[in-house]
């Protein structure tokens, strides 16, 4: 026995020990928190139990003890689990249930110091509600999960023989052992799902059972693997053990590894010591006073976790290239993985309602807002038969095949804009539209579901107003869309992706509570509920106006070929006021100013940084280099004091101002935290010998393409010497500008994009530091 590592915890809020119950539940439902390499956990059982006496020697006979033995040790009788539970098994997490889950990153709430040990420690374990599927087990290719008692049986046994040390080991001391073996404990059975890579395939799950001795504050891991007659037995080479403990008033954690001279690593399912005596703990050392609970249900709580890592890694490695001929503006990483992510996840919840309707077709579906249409052009090409509605063509659509279908129209809601014939209606951050997902697909059809991932905050018409103070604006946005869905007669589900966005929370409708007989009188509630929500956002342009409200029946947006188009007269509409997005985006991130305006706003604020007299040396002069003049920082408001009225307002119209424009010369100025300087390229970050590819490439490619702004303007010159300033010192050092070359069109049999490109157009001004 070895300790690999202790931390010291700081508790003003007397959060401890229920804390520490909290964090473990992190731990022990969620490890890919903190373990990067996993997928997730699948929690299979729960039982209470109490370790056998020591001096109780000798093996038990093969068929175990008798009823009345294991009934006193908290063992279920034969055939059953007695007070065992056991959680589904589909997910990475215990189904949720009306009480909010635990988030490791907030400051805790609502628990009192005294409170029952016992139940921090069971509370968020016992997160699971009934009623799910029980096939997922099998569809991820897992065994069943096997009986927690006949484990622990075969393991007390031998606790209960000739293995006093792993004993003492799990009550902490020999002491405790001999006098308190008989303590209740929790036994937790757990899969443990490593994450799938193409240099790592998705390697075997592993199982573990964990023993929480609640009362002395001992938590031990014990992994399990199969014997050669394929009964499962436990790894000492891997059994390692959290404490906590309190020594003259202060808290500490410590881990501990039952056999360090034998410890075994494979740096997935079974970290190194240094990682579970460095990571690990001081994970857990700030989870354990600094989590609260949380309004948000378990990530990925509705499909299979290992199913969907599987096809995840598929759609990463068949759709990666579109990062390298993204045309767009838009990070694309961010939104090809993100797309991708959706997707995988669509993909697996489509199979298993198909599994559960007994149905082979795929499901067809309509995107509303789709965007750049790729999460259409994803699913379109895994099969699915689907369109994309979008108010605005992206540059991207040209790139998609023939097979992807996206449209370009306007979608107002009203009696023409039903889906009859679709099966599922899909909200991708669909913006003004989110609210109304509902409404248009409980009126398409009884069989329509839907499926929303809620970004910005809209109502029926306009944005959205908080209405409870205790919430924030997120998790009251969320509530309304659910209530949306409920008055619209079906069952909300909640869920979390595992999407690179802080809005990861799904809500999705695929049943009614409501038989179809029922239809008209629920469209009654629904039509009812919205005009209820008449005036709760900003007051509507006034009539007459672009997108003005209009009477029930009156002038309608234009809701795309052989529909009615703008001016004329759309029957049925549900809701006057409601405004779609212009379809020409208005740009006003001063990139569209006259470039004599431009520059005249950067000499006359650069001029007032260097005219103004300096209190102090900059830090280059600090460091005795020649002397150059930096100038001196200003507030921005300073700034704005030093330009006219008329330069104002004519910034004023523009998003961001004088900041935005400030900021978009990145050769010139630095602006942080609401200042503005020169800036000296002398104290920038030096490139890095190996810069990613991408880096590389626009880096070579603006090299000397432009004059340099010191060079041409500052009274001193540029601060740094020809051959390693990025821009050029005279019109003979500049350079052509690089062709951009043209983007290739995707391959629909492939389903992947082609060909060589570079990211989006860099904004005005922006150019990479030396």
């Amino acid at each position: 026995m070895a300790e690999v590592g202790r931390a010291a915890v700081s508790d003003p809020g007397s959060l401890l020990p229920e804390g520490f119950w909290a964090a473990v539940a992190v731990w022990v439902e969620k490890p890919q928190v903190a373990n990067k390499r996993l997928c997730g956990a699948r929690l299979e059982a729960r039982r209470s139990a109490s370790l056998p006496r020591a001096e109780a020697r000798g093996p038990r006979p093969s068929s175990g003890p008798e009823p009345e033995e294991r009934a006193a040790a908290g063992c279920a009788p034969e055939g059953g689990l007695g007070p065992s539970r056991r959680f589904p098994q589909e997910g990475s997490e215990p189904r949720p249930s009306p009480a909010p889950e635990q988030d490791p990153h907030q400051p805790q709430v609502g628990r009192r110091r005294g409170d029952d040990p016992r139940e921090a420690a069971a509370a968020p374990l016992l997160a699971g509600a009934p009623g799910q599927r029980d096939q997922a087990e099998a569809e991820e290719g897992h065994f069943p999960a096997p009986d927690l008692d006949s484990i622990w049986n075969d393991f007390s046994q031998s606790l209960a023989g000739d293995d006093r040390e792993m004993l003492n080991f799990l009550t902490g001391s020999e002491a405790a052992s001999q006098q308190e073996a008989q303590r209740e404990l929790v036994l937790i059975l757990r899969t443990i799902i490593p994450k799938a890579s193409p240099r790592c395939p998705l390697g075997a799950a592993r199982r573990e059972m964990v023993v929480q001795d609640v009362l002395r504050g001992i938590v031990t891991f014990l992994p399990l693997e199969e014997d050669v007659d394929g009964n499962l037995r436990v790894k000492r080479s891997s059994v390692y053990q959290v404490q906590l403990s309190r020594t003259e008033g202060e808290w500490f954690i410590s881990v501990l590894i039952f056999c360090p001279e034998r410890w075994h690593s494979d740096g997935i399912v079974c970290p190194r010591p240094t990682w579970l005596g460095g990571e690990l703990l001081a994970r857990l050392a700030r989870w354990c006073v600094g989590s609260r609970q949380r309004g948000f249900k378990s990530t990925l709580s509705l499909i299979p976790i290992g199913k969907y890592s599987q096809v995840y890694q598929e759609l990463k490695a068949k759709y990666k290239d579109m990062v390298k001929v993204w045309p767009e503006v838009t990070d694309p990483e961010k939104f090809v993985y993100e797309d991708v992510a959706i997707a995988a996840y669509l993909l697996i919840l489509w199979e298993e309602e198909r599994a559960v309707r007994g149905e082979t077709a795929r499901q067809s579906f309509v995107d509303l807002g789709c965007g750049n249409g790729l999460l259409v052009h994803i699913l379109s090409s895994e099969g699915h038969p689907g369109r994309g509605i979008d108010v605005r063509r992206r540059n991207i659509w040209d790139m998609y095949g023939p097979e992807t279908h996206l449209e370009e129209w306007a979608v107002t809601p009203n009696d023409q804009t039903l889906f009859p014939d679709v099966d599922w209606l899909i909200g991708n951050h669909s913006d003004e539209l989110t609210p109304w997902i509902p409404v248009i697909a409980a009126r398409s059809s009884y069989s329509c579901r839907f499926f929303v991932l809620p970004c910005c905050f809209f109502d029926f018409v306009g944005k959205f107003q908080r209405s409870q103070s205790g919430k924030t604006q997120y998790r009251g946005y969320l509530d309304f869309i659910t209530e949306v869905g409920s008055t619209c007669g079906f069952h909300v589900e909640e869920d979390c992706l595992r999407i690179p966005s802080t809005k990861r929370v799904c809500l999705i409708g695929r049943s009614r509570t409501y038989p179809p007989a029922g239809e008209a009188s629920v469209d009654e509630r629904r039509r009812r509920y919205i005009h209820s929500r008449r005036g709760r956002g900003p007051a509507p342009p006034p009539p007459g106006a672009a997108g003005a409200p209009c009477p029930e029946g009156g002038r309608g947006l234009d809701p795309g070929p052989g529909r009615p188009g703008p001016g004329v007269r759309a029957e049925g509409l549900w809701l006057c006021g409601f405004q779609p997005r212009e379809q020409v985006e208005r740009v006003r991130n001063c990139a569209r100013l006259p470039r004599a305006f431009i520059d005249q706003v950067v000499l006359r604020v650069a001029g007032v940084l260097l005219g103004r007299k300096q209190s102090e040396p900059s830090s280059s002069q600090s460091r005795g280099a020649e002397a150059w003049n930096g100038g001196v920082s200003l507030s921005l408001a300073e700034v704005a004091g030093e330009l006219d009225g008329e330069t104002l307002r004519r910034l004023k119209r523009e998003c961001g101002g004088l900041q935005t424009l400030l900021r978009n010369s990145p050769q010139v100025f630095r602006v942080v935290d609401g200042r503005v300087c020169i800036r000296d390229w002398r104290e920038e970050r030096p490139r890095k010998e190996k810069e990613p590819e991408a880096e590389q490439r626009l880096f070579s490619g603006a090299f000397k393409t432009r004059i340099c702004w010191f060079f041409a303007h500052h009274p001193d010159g540029c601060v740094l010497p020809p051959d390693r300033c990025p821009f050029a010192h005279g019109p003979g050092e500049l350079r052509p500008a690089p062709a951009r070359k043209k983007r290739p069109a995707l391959s629909a049999a492939a389903a992947r994009p082609v060909g060589p490109g570079v990211g989006g157009p860099r904004p005005e001004g922006t150019v990479p530091a030396p």
